[in-house]
């Protein structure tokens, strides 16, 4: 009961503040309830679709496609899948999540979702295309060679903490897909 007033007075609070920021134009104010409009409004457009997607993941994929290769015993292939899924990702990181939960709940490996996790936040074709154009190809392929490596370490030291502490699902209806 605290918990959920304390959430609701931070909104409440946060909204008197915008609000007063605009009658009496305080620009920090301002700028802060127009970009928060801003993001809210393009996670509206792209969230919705997001979940459609991971909808259609969940019924359509079957669990030993995704335990096959993305699973504990995927090896080097997983890797691969994964920052190949991470870099055809569109939107903003927020998206990545879903599609992370759903591979977690069709039985990929942790080390699996971490590179995926990872690879959507670095390895992105929209992003290697523009940075390519703006500061060049040598400097992403330098950055590449030194993410990818590096996404792949802390991914299976991060999945081998989880294992060695017996992690294995978030919940029981995980398992039940």
């Amino acid at each position: 009961m605290k918990k959920k007033f304390f959430y609701f007075a931070a909104i409440f609070i946060y909204l008197v503040f915008i609000s007063i920021s605009f009658v009496i134009d305080f620009e920090p104010g301002k700028n802060i309830g127009l970009n928060f409009t801003e993001y809210a409004i393009s996670l509206v457009k792209i969230v919705p679709c997001a979940f459609i997607l991971v909808g259609l993941f969940e019924v359509w994929v079957k669990r030993e496609v995704v335990e096959k290769n993305l699973g504990k015993e995927s090896g080097i292939v997983g890797y691969f899948w994964a920052i190949l899924l991470g870099g055809v990702t569109i939107g903003p990181m927020i998206v990545a999540l879903p599609v992370a939960q759903a591979l977690h709940k069709k039985g990929a490996s942790m080390r699996v979702i971490f590179t995926y996790l990872g690879a959507s936040a670095t390895c992105r074709i929209p992003m290697t295309i523009f940075e390519a154009t703006c500061v060049g190809i040598k400097f992403t392929i330098v950055r590449y060679a030194a993410s990818i490596p590096l996404l792949i370490i802390f991914a299976a030291i991060y999945g081998r903490v989880l294992d060695n502490r017996n992690y294995s699902r978030l919940d029981n209806t995980a398992q039940e897909n």
